[in-house]
């Protein structure tokens, strides 16, 4: 008898919640975590805590900017730095406290420790030899950084530094335009940093519909934040606390160098696999470092499954999540089932931005036939009425049989309207199905309507 039919290995948001999900299936269940709480990077040093963060800058600029407007009227509130971080540290340990409270609920062990899988069917956490019919890798990813950047986590720091930051900087540069950099360096720039992002590529966030990305970008420089664009980072020194970048322009070479007191390392992150014995267990790997599976969620030796960053496809909790309730239902002799067509992704700026499905350029690259749909929340009267007028909403459908096929938003609560857009592609519904859906008013999610309303006879208020 094996002590347990799952152990997974890892309790970020893949983890905990296929440990949770396993255990709701009847399965004797353990998950290994060597961090003193559970909900790894996810609720520990990057999602929960990046959200804190923006929120309470965010109400830092509304303060600044918008109250007076509103009749409001006194002195702005200024930044108290220590308690801002209690704040962030309160926000975590609610959020973690929390899982633990649901793995006693459903009776899900927590084996405090690093793992190895010795042979299929083991998981050696210090001295202690674990035996389970089914393991699941669950261990997430790492920041990854350039050569000639070295990450000390004081002055040259990846995300997880950049929460812990000692005080504001009055210079940060960000290296690397994506998501995280940019959440990151709007957090600081609303705390009085002046913030340089420098990015490779002649865009930001690569991958997102193109008009969203320029918008954006253009948002983000009227709030304070420099881009430079087309450059690549050579190498960064730190002397006394400080740091120069040092970058080429790829346009024609040129040498230039960028002085500041905090440099952000945002250039993707790597599957976090080190330790876990997966060479000597001769699992296949792909050609990006990640462990291959099949549509089951198994890697090539059987009995051991592998959910969320370490394996292919958008590094994100929710698609994680996804993954280890799939694969759950898949050891338990159901049928798990991802549907990786509709996984949205946001950012968490302000506004926020997110989509889900096919871009313009994606469906141009696959020669299909499409129509647009936009709305700008100019035309939106809640939206104007709280300062939010700023962006739009885009929904693509097919040119014939007008099925949703992807939704770009950026805006007002843009992660939150993605959604009703992810339910009706699940559902296979079509832009007029949603134009047809009475919206309350006045919400954000009527500009959503519109732009669906646009995909035919036009929207109303535009």
């Amino acid at each position: 008898m094996s002590d347990y039919d799952v152990i997974i290995i890892g309790s970020g948001p893949g983890g905990y919640v296929s440990a949770i999900r396993c255990a709701q299936l009847g399965l004797k269940t353990a998950c290994v975590e060597g961090r003193e709480t559970l909900g790894g990077t996810c609720l520990n040093v990057g999602c929960i805590p990046s959200k804190a963060l923006l929120h309470a800058s965010h109400m830092l600029h509304e303060a600044e900017h918008n109250f007076a407007e509103m009749g409001l009227k006194g002195k702005s509130p200024s930044v108290d730095w220590p308690q801002m971080l209690k704040y962030k540290q309160s926000t975590i340990d609610t959020n973690t406290k929390g899982i633990e409270f649901l793995f006693k609920k459903n009776k899900v062990d927590w084996i405090k420790g690093w793992a190895t899988i010795p042979e299929a069917g083991k998981v050696k956490v210090g001295d202690d030899v674990h035996t389970a019919k089914n393991i699941i890798i669950a261990t997430g990813s790492e920041p990854s950084s350039l050569p000639g950047v070295e990450v000390d986590e004081t002055t040259v720091v990846t995300s997880t530094g950049a929460l812990e930051l000692g005080k504001v900087p009055k210079k940060m540069v960000v290296i690397g335009a994506g998501v995280i950099g940019l959440e990151l360096g709007s957090v600081y720039a609303r705390l009085g940093a002046e913030v340089t992002v420098v990015e490779f590529l002649d865009h930001i966030t690569p991958g997102m519909d193109s008009e969203i990305s320029r918008q954006l970008q253009k948002t983000l420089k009227k709030q304070g934040i420099t881009f430079v664009m087309g450059a690549a980072v050579q190498k960064t020194e730190t002397a006394r606390g400080k740091a120069k970048v040092h970058y080429k322009l790829r346009k024609d070479d040129s040498e230039h160098v960028l002085d500041a007191d905090t440099v952000l390392v945002s250039t993707g992150r790597r599957p976090y696999v080190d330790g876990l014995g997966l060479e000597a267990l001769n699992i296949s790997m792909t050609q990006r470092g990640q462990i291959a599976v099949n549509d089951h969620w198994e890697t090539s030796v059987k009995g051991i499954y592998a959910i969320g960053d370490v394996i292919e496809g958008p590094m994100l909790a929710h698609k994680a999540e996804d993954e280890g309730m799939a694969a759950a239902e898949q050891i338990a002799g159901k049928h798990g089932h991802v549907n990786y067509s509709v996984i949205p992704g946001v950012i968490y700026t302000h506004p926020e931005v997110a989509n889900v499905g096919e871009t313009e350029e994606t469906l141009k690259a696959a020669g299909r036939a499409y129509k647009v749909g936009k709305f700008s929340f100019m035309g939106n009267a809640r939206a104007k009425a709280n300062f939010s007028g700023d962006g739009f909403v885009k929904l693509i459908a097919d040119k014939e049989t007008d099925r949703i096929l992807g939704c770009h938003i950026i805006g007002p609560s843009a992660g939150e309207l993605i959604h009703e857009v992810c339910v009706a592609m699940e559902f296979g519904a079509s832009a007029q199905d949603l134009a047809m859906t009475c919206h309350a008013h006045p919400t954000y999610s009527e500009a959503v309507r519109e732009a669906a309303l646009a995909c035919g006879d036009g929207a109303i208020h535009a």
